[in-house]
């Protein structure tokens, strides 16, 4: 039997392909100990699918290698000057996160090679690098292009037994600031997250772990590219809340996962998940395939608190696992909004959580002890309209045509007032919501992900966009679906748009900047392939429920749902609530 497992800030979620669910709260110095414990209660698997948190939190809370980076002569600053974009235009006092590599664990090699990937000046002397580097980040100038002195230089590390990541191997694209940026924070997480992801390999026959793209990879190859784990866990409960959209007559909607401690949200369009291009983690660049999943510390967990000003603020503080909510009697005392749930009566004063028990009304009231519940709720309600409005207002799409796809512990009690704020045109909460994101995890396919710069015109394009197919359904075994895909831009443009073909390109422009460039010269700058091997389809057990109308609290196994006055949830032929007004 397969299970998915997805780790989150305060419980940890496993869904067996017999249907059984079980939640134990996580274990946060040591996650492995809560997968092992959720899989001993469905009595073992031959196959774990999860989804991680590990990665993520080693690069939150800066708990990564003493690394060393080794780049072109002249280029050592380069991670240090990054962009001119600012974190916060207006605000002369933001700065950047800290370089993850000092100034004094920065070696230059002597290379050269030209912007078409020509060599002129190979490298001939790697130095020694400082004492005490856990692991080397090797980007030379343009290796996107030309891997050959990378491969030189990275030979020659690795003969010297160190641990090292090489851009070309991990991100051959173009733009060498967030190529080193990335290459760099790999480096950074493979030895803090190589004994967690080691411990999992022994808790199932097979163990798989969900990329920020939406696929499973093999353990093994997880601990060397982690961070391509840096969105794992949002990306199982996006692809399963994508499904559940479509199965309830919505392609078009928008994913809503309020946990513990964050919320993620996801646009998708004809039932396909939005791609990022670069995502930003922890104010740094990181350039591998995920979905475009916008994250805010805003959860069940969050802490509420009056800030200098007098004004009410909820989160990023959150009280996770432990101690968790004042209602949950673990020792928590700070109010949460979960606190603000219970005593506003969206959670029923009989509710029993797994792994907890009844919840305390008293101790979420002397908790929230001159604070409003209500307030505390209609701010982080706001908090995360804003989040929506991030990935559908400003790139151009109107919510109001769209449904929100609520899951998560959380999810459900707050969809309603978020989908009201922007005139959505429905709720749809799937079956098993407070667990989706296993149930993601069971349904996402094993899954490679190709990209190649292309330095050259349109001609043999389309030549090595099938060779790059035929490498990624190699890579990924079986008989897989492989999809290809181009980023374009017209000349002279410095962002690109993702396009099944040049031909689309024109149209794609003016769906999303408002009007095209009829006759200007179109360059292709990447090369992308994914091919995909899905699972057996996964067939849970039905569960029951019926038609209601608010105001109503449902308390379901493993989340509450809450339908306020003037909405009526109906029950669709696939299980899902769909709630309107």
């Amino acid at each position: 039997m397969r299970v998915g497992v997805d780790t989150g800030g305060t419980f940890t979620d496993v869904v067996a392909e017999d249907g059984r669910v079980v939640k134990v709260l996580s274990t946060p110095h040591d996650p492995s100990a809560a997968v092992a414990a959720g899989v001993a209660a469905v009595d073992g698997a031959a196959g774990l699918a999860h989804g991680t948190t590990v990665a993520t939190n080693a690069l939150l809370e800066r708990r990564g290698a003493r690394v060393t980076l080794v780049t072109t002569e002249g280029f050592a600053d380069l991670i240090e000057i990054g962009r001119q974009d600012r974190p916060s235009l207006y605000d002369p006092w933001a700065d950047r996160p800290e370089p993850l590599v000092p100034r004094d664990r920065r070696v230059e090699v002597r290379e050269r090679m030209d912007a078409h990937g020509v060599p002129l000046v190979a490298p001939t002397v790697v130095p020694d690098l400082p004492e005490g580097t856990e692991a080397a980040a090797v980007c030379l100038l343009h290796a996107d292009l030309n891997p050959e002195h990378e491969r030189v230089v990275a030979r020659a590390l690795r003969g010297r037994g160190l641990d090292v990541t090489v851009s070309s191997e991990l991100s051959p694209e173009m733009r060498e600031y967030e190529r080193l940026v990335t290459t760099v924070v790999n480096a950074y997480l493979r030895p803090a997250c190589a004994p967690y992801l080691d411990a999992l390999a022994s808790i199932a026959g097979v163990v798989e772990v969900l990329t920020s793209a939406g696929g499973l990879i093999p353990v093994s190859d997880a601990a060397d590219r982690p961070a391509a784990l840096l969105l794992s866990g949002p990306a199982g409960g996006v692809i399963a809340a994508a499904a559940a959209a479509v199965d309830a007559g919505f392609p078009d909607a928008v994913t809503f996962d309020m946990g513990g401690t964050s919320t993620d949200v996801c646009l998708v369009r004809d039932g396909r998940p939005a791609p990022a291009v670069v995502r930003s983690v922890a104010g740094l660049p990181i350039r591998l395939p995920a979905l475009d999943v916008h994250t805010i510390g805003a959860g069940g967990g969050s802490i509420a608190f009056v800030d200098v000003g007098g004004a009410l603020q909820v989160g990023p503080r959150s009280a996770g696992a432990e101690p968790g909510p004042a209602c949950y009697g673990l020792g928590g005392t700070e109010p949460t909004v979960t606190d603000a749930d219970l005593v506003a009566g969206r959670l029923p004063p009989s509710i029993e959580l797994p792994g907890i028990g009844p919840l305390s009304v008293g101790a979420a009231r002397r908790a929230l002890a001159g604070l409003d519940a209500l307030g505390v709720l209609a701010v982080v309600d706001a908090a995360m309209v804003e989040a929506v409005r991030a990935i559908t207002v400003r790139r151009g799409v109107d919510p109001a045509g769209l449904a929100l796809v609520a899951f998560g512990g959380a999810g459900p009690l707050h969809a309603c007032a978020v989908a009201a704020a922007l005139g959505m045109i429905a709720v749809v909460v799937p079956p098993r919501a407070g667990v989706l994101s296993a149930v993601g995890l069971l349904a996402s396919p094993r899954q490679v992900d190709l990209v190649r710069s292309w330095p050259g015109g349109l001609g043999g394009v389309d030549a090595a966009l099938t060779a790059l197919a035929g490498e990624a359904a190699s890579a990924v075994g079986a008989v897989p679906i492989v999809e290809v895909s181009l980023d374009c831009r017209y000349a002279g443009q410095g962002h690109e748009l993702r396009v099944p073909t040049v031909d689309a390109f024109d149209d794609e422009h003016e769906r999303v900047n408002g009007y095209r460039r009829t006759g200007t010269p179109i360059e292709v700058v990447a090369l992308r392939a994914t091919a995909r091997v899905a699972p057996a389809p996964v067939r849970l057990p039905p569960i029951v429920r019926r038609p209601l109308v608010g105001p109503a609290a449902v308390a379901e196994p493993d989340c509450t749902v809450w339908i306020p006055k003037g909405w009526r949830a109906e029950v669709h032929p696939g299980g899902a609530w769909v709630i309107t007004r």
